[in-house]
Protein backbone atom coordinates (compact mmCIF):
# COMPACT_ATOMS: atom_id res chain seq x y z
CA UNK A 1 0.00 0.00 0.00
CA UNK A 2 1.45 3.18 -1.21
CA UNK A 3 1.67 6.22 1.39
CA UNK A 4 -1.39 7.68 -0.28
CA UNK A 5 -3.38 5.22 -0.22
CA UNK A 6 -2.73 4.29 3.27
CA UNK A 7 -3.68 7.97 4.18
CA UNK A 8 -7.02 7.52 2.64
CA UNK A 9 -7.30 4.01 4.24
CA UNK A 10 -6.88 5.71 7.74
CA UNK A 11 -9.96 7.96 6.97
CA UNK A 12 -12.02 5.75 5.78
CA UNK A 13 -11.18 3.14 8.55
CA UNK A 14 -11.72 6.15 11.92
CA UNK A 15 -14.93 7.25 9.70
CA UNK A 16 -16.79 4.28 9.61
CA UNK A 17 -15.55 3.32 13.15
CA UNK A 18 -15.91 7.21 15.09
CA UNK A 19 -18.20 8.60 13.05
CA UNK A 20 -18.52 12.41 12.37
CA UNK A 21 -16.93 14.72 14.61
CA UNK A 22 -18.73 17.61 14.43
CA UNK A 23 -15.77 19.91 15.11
CA UNK A 24 -14.98 22.76 15.20
CA UNK A 25 -17.57 23.51 17.98
CA UNK A 26 -18.96 27.19 17.83
CA UNK A 27 -21.53 29.51 16.85
CA UNK A 28 -19.83 31.83 14.21
CA UNK A 29 -16.36 31.64 12.40
CA UNK A 30 -15.32 34.84 14.98
CA UNK A 31 -15.70 32.21 17.92
CA UNK A 32 -13.45 29.84 15.89
CA UNK A 33 -10.96 31.91 15.59
CA UNK A 34 -11.18 33.30 19.24
CA UNK A 35 -10.89 29.25 20.15
CA UNK A 36 -8.29 28.81 17.97
CA UNK A 37 -6.17 31.24 19.94
CA UNK A 38 -7.14 29.89 23.30
CA UNK A 39 -6.73 26.33 22.49
CA UNK A 40 -3.20 26.84 22.02
CA UNK A 41 -1.65 24.28 24.90
CA UNK A 42 -4.58 23.27 26.69
CA UNK A 43 -7.73 21.17 26.68
CA UNK A 44 -10.79 21.92 24.92
CA UNK A 45 -12.72 22.18 28.22
CA UNK A 46 -10.49 25.07 29.59
CA UNK A 47 -10.98 26.94 26.06
CA UNK A 48 -15.27 26.72 26.63
CA UNK A 49 -14.87 28.08 29.86
CA UNK A 50 -12.98 30.80 28.65
CA UNK A 51 -15.25 31.12 25.89
CA UNK A 52 -18.65 31.24 27.87
CA UNK A 53 -16.65 33.93 30.34
CA UNK A 54 -16.29 35.96 26.87
CA UNK A 55 -19.98 35.14 25.62
CA UNK A 56 -21.37 36.81 29.61
CA UNK A 57 -18.78 40.21 29.51
CA UNK A 58 -20.71 40.50 25.87
CA UNK A 59 -16.90 40.39 24.73
CA UNK A 60 -16.82 37.55 22.10
CA UNK A 61 -16.66 40.72 19.40
CA UNK A 62 -14.12 41.98 17.33
CA UNK A 63 -14.27 45.69 18.30
CA UNK A 64 -15.14 44.81 22.25
CA UNK A 65 -11.61 42.92 21.97
CA UNK A 66 -9.19 45.62 20.19
CA UNK A 67 -10.37 48.30 22.55
CA UNK A 68 -10.17 46.09 25.61
CA UNK A 69 -7.22 46.25 28.35
CA UNK A 70 -5.01 43.38 27.70
CA UNK A 71 -5.01 43.21 31.57
CA UNK A 72 -8.86 42.90 32.14
CA UNK A 73 -9.37 40.37 28.98
CA UNK A 74 -6.51 38.27 30.51
CA UNK A 75 -8.60 37.70 33.78
CA UNK A 76 -11.89 36.85 31.55
CA UNK A 77 -10.16 34.32 29.38
CA UNK A 78 -7.91 32.98 32.43
CA UNK A 79 -9.57 29.35 32.48
CA UNK A 80 -7.95 28.83 29.33
CA UNK A 81 -3.95 28.79 30.89
CA UNK A 82 -1.27 30.94 30.01
CA UNK A 83 -3.81 34.00 30.16
CA UNK A 84 -1.76 36.95 29.54
CA UNK A 85 0.22 35.84 26.72
CA UNK A 86 -3.11 34.67 25.03
CA UNK A 87 -4.50 37.93 25.59
CA UNK A 88 -1.98 39.68 23.98
CA UNK A 89 -1.99 37.15 21.38
CA UNK A 90 -6.02 37.97 20.48
CA UNK A 91 -5.07 41.17 21.06
CA UNK A 92 -2.54 41.13 18.01
CA UNK A 93 -4.64 39.36 15.98
CA UNK A 94 -7.52 42.12 16.39
CA UNK A 95 -5.27 45.08 16.20
CA UNK A 96 -4.23 43.65 12.26
CA UNK A 97 -8.00 42.82 11.65
CA UNK A 98 -8.83 46.08 12.99
CA UNK A 99 -6.01 48.16 11.41
CA UNK A 100 -5.82 46.35 7.86
CA UNK A 101 -9.85 45.29 7.51
CA UNK A 102 -11.73 47.86 9.41
CA UNK A 103 -12.67 45.07 11.92
CA UNK A 104 -14.30 42.80 9.42
CA UNK A 105 -13.56 39.35 9.19
CA UNK A 106 -14.87 38.57 5.62
CA UNK A 107 -12.90 41.29 4.57
CA UNK A 108 -9.91 39.22 5.75
CA UNK A 109 -11.68 35.68 4.73
CA UNK A 110 -11.95 37.37 1.38
CA UNK A 111 -8.10 36.89 0.83
CA UNK A 112 -6.96 34.10 -1.32
CA UNK A 113 -6.21 31.35 0.16
CA UNK A 114 -2.42 31.54 0.21
CA UNK A 115 -2.66 35.22 1.01
CA UNK A 116 -5.13 34.64 3.68
CA UNK A 117 -2.76 32.05 5.37
CA UNK A 118 0.56 34.35 5.13
CA UNK A 119 -1.44 37.33 6.84
CA UNK A 120 -2.51 34.94 9.85
CA UNK A 121 0.64 33.63 10.15
CA UNK A 122 2.41 37.40 10.38
CA UNK A 123 0.31 37.50 13.89
CA UNK A 124 3.30 37.81 16.61
CA UNK A 125 2.23 34.50 19.08
CA UNK A 126 0.21 32.54 15.94
CA UNK A 127 2.27 29.35 14.45
CA UNK A 128 1.34 27.42 11.28
CA UNK A 129 -1.75 24.97 13.74
CA UNK A 130 -3.06 27.75 14.77
CA UNK A 131 -3.56 29.48 11.32
CA UNK A 132 -4.63 26.48 9.44
CA UNK A 133 -6.82 26.28 12.11
CA UNK A 134 -8.54 29.57 11.72
CA UNK A 135 -7.92 29.11 7.37
CA UNK A 136 -9.30 25.99 7.92
CA UNK A 137 -12.24 25.99 10.20
CA UNK A 138 -13.65 29.32 10.02
CA UNK A 139 -12.67 30.67 6.59
CA UNK A 140 -13.72 27.43 5.10
CA UNK A 141 -10.52 26.69 3.14
CA UNK A 142 -8.82 23.60 2.34
CA UNK A 143 -5.82 23.86 4.12
CA UNK A 144 -4.66 20.39 6.52
CA UNK A 145 -4.11 21.30 9.92
CA UNK A 146 -1.25 19.13 11.94
CA UNK A 147 -0.81 18.69 15.24
CA UNK A 148 1.03 16.63 17.61
CA UNK A 149 -1.84 13.83 17.25
CA UNK A 150 -0.99 13.65 13.43
CA UNK A 151 2.90 13.57 13.45
CA UNK A 152 2.32 10.53 16.45
CA UNK A 153 0.19 8.01 14.57
CA UNK A 154 1.96 9.19 11.13
CA UNK A 155 5.22 8.24 12.72
CA UNK A 156 4.20 5.09 14.43
CA UNK A 157 2.93 3.55 11.45
CA UNK A 158 6.18 4.64 9.92
CA UNK A 159 4.81 6.95 7.07
CA UNK A 160 7.30 9.92 8.14
CA UNK A 161 10.80 10.16 9.92
CA UNK A 162 10.99 11.41 12.97
CA UNK A 163 12.16 15.12 11.88
CA UNK A 164 9.67 16.00 9.61
CA UNK A 165 8.64 18.68 9.48
CA UNK A 166 5.15 20.46 9.61
CA UNK A 167 5.41 21.77 5.66
CA UNK A 168 6.42 17.52 5.28
CA UNK A 169 3.18 16.44 7.13
CA UNK A 170 1.06 18.44 5.59
CA UNK A 171 2.19 18.19 2.11
CA UNK A 172 1.48 14.21 2.27
CA UNK A 173 -1.97 15.31 3.20
CA UNK A 174 -2.69 17.70 0.29
CA UNK A 175 -1.53 15.23 -1.83
CA UNK A 176 -3.38 12.07 -0.61
CA UNK A 177 -6.66 13.65 -0.45
CA UNK A 178 -9.07 15.80 -3.06
CA UNK A 179 -9.18 19.36 -2.20
CA UNK A 180 -11.81 19.47 -0.05
CA UNK A 181 -12.58 21.58 3.41
CA UNK A 182 -14.78 19.23 4.86
CA UNK A 183 -13.01 16.33 4.24
CA UNK A 184 -9.74 18.18 5.75
CA UNK A 185 -11.46 19.50 9.11
CA UNK A 186 -12.92 15.74 9.48
CA UNK A 187 -9.75 14.09 8.93
CA UNK A 188 -8.29 15.86 11.20
CA UNK A 189 -10.98 15.93 13.96
CA UNK A 190 -10.65 11.76 13.62
CA UNK A 191 -7.33 11.92 14.21
CA UNK A 192 -7.69 14.04 17.10
CA UNK A 193 -9.91 11.49 18.40
CA UNK A 194 -7.78 8.52 17.67
CA UNK A 195 -4.81 10.44 19.24
CA UNK A 196 -6.37 10.88 22.41
CA UNK A 197 -7.82 7.36 23.16
CA UNK A 198 -5.60 5.13 21.42
CA UNK A 199 -2.14 6.26 20.28
CA UNK A 200 -1.50 8.23 23.39
CA UNK A 201 2.28 9.78 23.58
CA UNK A 202 3.58 7.47 26.06
CA UNK A 203 2.40 4.35 24.81
CA UNK A 204 0.35 2.89 21.61
CA UNK A 205 -3.03 1.60 23.18
CA UNK A 206 -3.28 -0.33 19.51
CA UNK A 207 -6.11 -3.06 21.14
CA UNK A 208 -9.51 -1.64 19.31
CA UNK A 209 -8.16 1.77 17.76
CA UNK A 210 -9.83 1.86 14.10
CA UNK A 211 -6.15 2.22 12.23
CA UNK A 212 -5.01 -1.40 14.72
CA UNK A 213 -5.68 -3.50 11.24
CA UNK A 214 -3.43 -0.75 9.43
CA UNK A 215 -0.26 -1.71 11.27
CA UNK A 216 2.65 -2.97 9.61
CA UNK A 217 5.46 -5.75 11.12
CA UNK A 218 7.84 -3.55 13.67
CA UNK A 219 5.04 -1.28 14.57
CA UNK A 220 3.79 0.92 16.91
CA UNK A 221 7.13 2.37 17.89
CA UNK A 222 6.82 4.25 21.51
CA UNK A 223 8.62 7.39 19.90
CA UNK A 224 6.87 10.06 21.52
CA UNK A 225 5.72 13.70 19.80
Amino acid sequence: MTTDEKLRAFYEAMLSTLGPQGWWPAETPFEVVVGAILTQNTNWKNVERAIANLKREGLLDPRALDDMDADRLGEVIRPAGYFRIKARRLKNFMHLLAERFGGDLDALFALSTPALRETVLSVSGIGPETADSIVLYAAGRPVFVVDAYTARILYRHGLIEGDATYDDLQALFHGALADDADLFGEYHALLVAVGKQWCRKRAALCSGCPLEPLLEEGQPVTEVF
